[in-house]
């Protein structure tokens, strides 16, 4: 009988901490990390950390998806865990999974953006300036940079207009013979419950090197984001 009490307890034990979070790991059907991250630590669960943190790096910063946590990993992480009102430590734990767990759907999608919702050209991805792997990819970044922004700005709905484009689709609406787009890392944003110029100003703290909107060229109608390589930000209507 004291085997069996012995028994229900612990049961009861293991209930309470898989309710409230007690462990770093906790099954989640996009991806599960299964250990406590800091500063110094490397490696892939890393860098799913870093995508996830990618709208984070503060003022014109671009957070390196490198899997290797350093300063400005954990500076990224420690604003995340302010915007969610969570211990703001640097350290990535059980409070922190659990959020970014309810932040993301199993397609690994934050939950306010789809892949559907950053391509209207084609299904595969295929026919731009990269491989189909890559457009998506860097897709998926752009909805975790999306993410936080919108987050930023009151949790209201952002518009996406136009993402990812194939060659063709691309020549079918005049876009530029390079344009980010066709890299699937560009994403055209509605105005909606924002201005295209207050979208364009708040994007400046999320990750986006390039930023164009109204006051340049061709952007009097929605305010452009990107991943190119070097800054470059233009919506002189917006005071940028």
């Amino acid at each position: 009988m004291l085997r069996l009490v012995s028994y229900i307890a612990s049961l009861a034990l293991v209930a309470v901490v898989l309710v409230t979070g007690g462990g770093t790991a906790q099954a989640d059907g996009c991806y599960t990390w299964n250990r406590t991250l800091s500063q110094g630590a490397s490696g892939e669960d890393v860098r799913q950390l870093q995508v996830r943190l990618s709208g984070y790096p503060g003022y014109g910063g671009v957070l390196a998806l490198d899997g290797s946590f350093g300063p400005a990993t954990r500076s990224a992480l420690v604003r995340f865990q302010q915007a969610y009102g969570l211990s703001a430590d640097g350290v990535a734990g059980s409070a922190t999974y659990s959020r970014l767990y309810a932040l993301q759907d199993d397609d690994c999608t934050p939950i306010n953006f789809s892949y559907a919702e950053l391509n209207n050209c084609n299904s595969t991805w295929g026919g731009g300036k990269v491989s189909a792997s890559t457009a998506k990819f860097n897709a998926l970044v752009s909805m975790w940079k999306l993410q936080a922004l919108r987050h930023a700005l009151g949790d209201q709905s952002i518009r996406v207009t136009s993402g990812f484009r194939s060659i063709s689709c691309n020549s079918a609406v005049g876009g530029a013979s390079d344009s980010r787009h066709l890299y699937g890392d560009a994403v055209d944003l509605g105005s909606g419950p924002h201005s295209l110029c207050r979208l364009a100003q708040q994007a400046r703290n999320h990750g986006f090197n390039g930023i164009l909107g109204p006051g340049y060229p061709g952007h009097g109608d929605h305010t452009h984001v990107d991943h190119r390589s070097s800054r470059f930000w233009s919506a002189s209507a917006c005071g940028i």
